[in-house]
């Protein structure tokens, strides 16, 4: 690989691990606190996109579509903790692993039922197809602008949780739920903004990625949110530091498998990377960046 194609697949590379890093955080932002997989977080992509598919119906502008698909995630996330989540706050993992399939479900059903089980395209601006040549570097404008917004969205919520009072708080959360409500956390108004940033997050990632895929269908969230899963499992489940370190990492690593394995096994790329992560797992259970728990 030349110098200069090594730059095009960083570049690529840092585009594609900054949708699955604001994936990642989001999911291990909800797991810090309730200590539950949410595995409907991927419909939240789903959301997205098919109101991202309405508001261009309206004729609206791509950043007003743009928009709405980011409020829609962050409203349904914030919905779905109230209705589904809430009234079984003290119930098990498992109980509420399954009802997290259980709603993913059902939002699956609700868009085959009431939009169409086919793919509907989704109009993107032709400024996304093309490319900034910088010498002997050709990088697309999709990737720079991808980048670019996972890098500000990182920033400003780092600034939030580091900053304000509530970041704090849930960063206190995050590391000790209990003892953060017996230092007068509140535990409702914490778990719903954690749910509401959640769901931003989703809501920009889901953008991101219907800028890429330019298309939505009522299974569009099964890979992003299989993709946080592994890659908040790399960083360590419920470690945000390492949820954003562990997007990044599985997008550099798929990017460049793509780039340096030959045309045969490029149908294994995906499975390359995967066997590569249960490597890591194998030497790091708790993950790149998770503390390991002594057995008792």
């Amino acid at each position: 690989m030349s110098p200069s194609e090594f730059v095009q697949q960083l570049v690529n590379a840092l585009s594609l691990g900054s949708i699955y890093a604001l994936l990642a955080l989001g999911l291990s932002m909800v797991y810090g606190v309730l200590g539950m997989l949410n595995f409907a977080y991927g419909e939240l992509v789903t959301i997205t996109g098919y109101s991202m598919l309405a508001a261009t119906y309206l004729g609206a502008p791509f950043f007003v579509v743009a928009l709405v698909g980011v409020i829609a995630a962050g409203v349904s996330s914030v919905l779905m903790e109230l209705i589904a989540f809430r009234p079984l706050r003290n119930a098990s993992f498992v109980s509420l692993l399954f009802t997290s399939f259980a709603v993913a479900q059902l939002i699956q059903g609700a868009f085959r039922q009431a939009v169409s089980v086919r793919s509907r395209g989704i109009p993107v601006p032709e400024l996304f197809d093309e490319a900034v040549q910088l010498g002997p570097v050709r990088i697309s404008v999709l990737s720079i602008i991808t980048a670019s917004i996972g890098a500000i969205s990182l920033l400003a919520l780092t600034t939030f949780m580091r900053r304000s009072r509530s970041g704090l708080a849930m960063r206190a959360a995050s590391q000790d739920f209990t003892t953060a409500r017996l230092l007068g956390v509140r535990a409702n108004r914490v778990i719903s903004l954690a749910f509401l940033i959640s769901g931003l997050l989703a809501g920009i990632a889901g953008v991101l990625w219907i800028a890429r895929t330019t298309s939505v269908n009522p299974a569009t969230g099964f890979v992003p949110v299989i993709q946080a899963f592994i890659a908040s499992v790399i960083g360590g489940l419920g470690n945000l530091r390492g949820a954003v370190l562990g997007g990044f990492f599985l997008g550099t690593l798929e990017v460049f498998l793509q780039a340096l394995l030959p045309s045969s096994l490029l149908p294994y790329a995906q499975a390359t990377a995967l066997l590569i992560v249960v490597a890591i797992l194998y030497v790091r259970p708790q993950g790149l960046f998770g503390q390991r728990v002594e057995a008792v």
